[in-house]
């Protein structure tokens, strides 16, 4: 059984990270790992003092800050476990029983990059724990992650909410239409309406890309809108998002334009950043 990677830390995310993993564990019918990972702290002591200006004659001074590092580097310990005991908790109260915990040093990125091949799906917050949350910013870690692993990455909302309907933003490139074949290779999704959007002028090229969509989206069944508008991605898909309700946007990472090279591209940040939902994104 493959399995929903859920990474938890100490920001205002937990909750939705865990909701959301629920949510898609249930879906997919896979187990959830959740995954705490506990970097070098900023304010960590050099594990090497002696070459410190006026400390070598202070060797008290040396064996105090060396016990003061090892104390908090046994609190941040006991901090993750409790904070994967009470995730673990929570997923448990939502009906998911296949709940497993892992605790891990070291950066986040290359923890999930080492856990990709039993990993169906990444779910994260979108702003970690030392995130200024006054500033719409995306957290280091989604891009990080996002740049770096293969497998798709939800980037959950500050609160889970039920979700019935989901739009694709569809441009045709190759990240897009690995969402729409993700979402098609699952029945789970059969029950969920679906919109694909695409934005921009109507052009023939555009018009084999939706028929293409259509196409695949006819295997799944259910309710699906093909939705062509005029404007700037950013702000057409912002707009859908907010005048139609939608509950989860899936897009790619990649643009199909020029900026294609950057890996969350102007389009997907901007989007993520001033969208309220959770976004599912494919690279």
């Amino acid at each position: 059984m493959t399995k929903v990677l859920a990474c938890i830390d100490g920001s205002g995310y937990g909750a939705s990270v865990c909701d959301h993993a629920a949510w898609a564990a249930t879906g997919l019918g896979a187990e959830i790992e959740l995954l705490h990972v506990l970097d070098r702290a900023p304010d960590a002591i050099p594990a090497d003092l002696s070459g410190s200006i006026g400390l070598g004659a202070h060797d008290h001074l040396l064996e105090d800050l060396a016990s003061l590092d090892e104390r908090r580097s046994r609190l941040r310990m006991d901090r993750g476990r409790v904070m994967l005991a009470e995730a673990e908790k929570r997923i448990r109260e939502l009906g998911v029983t296949d709940v497993s915990s892992r605790l891990r040093h070291g950066r986040l990125v290359d923890a999930v990059v080492d856990l990709e091949d039993e990993t169906r799906l990444v779910v994260l917050g979108k702003r970690g724990e030392h995130a200024d949350f006054t500033r719409l910013h995306l957290g280091g870690s989604v891009e990080q992650v996002v740049r770096a692993s293969s497998k798709p990455v939800l980037v959950a909302s500050r609160a889970f909410k039920p979700i019935k309907r989901l739009a694709i933003a569809f441009d045709g490139g190759p990240s897009s239409r690995r969402a729409v074949e993700f979402l098609c290779s699952d029945p789970a999704f059969a029950r969920y309406e679906c919109d694909i959007v695409m934005a921009g002028p109507e052009r023939a090229e555009r018009e084999a890309h939706l028929d293409w969509a259509r196409r695949e989206l006819a295997t799944l069944g259910g309710a699906h809108n093909i939705v062509q508008r005029p404007g700037a991605a950013e702000n057409v898909i912002a707009d859908y998002v907010r005048d139609e309700a939608i509950d989860l946007l899936v897009m790619g990472a990649y643009g199909h334009s020029p900026i294609r090279q950057f890996v969350v591209g102007s389009t997907t940040a901007a989007v993520m950043r001033t969208c309220p939902i959770p976004v599912l994104l494919f690279r």
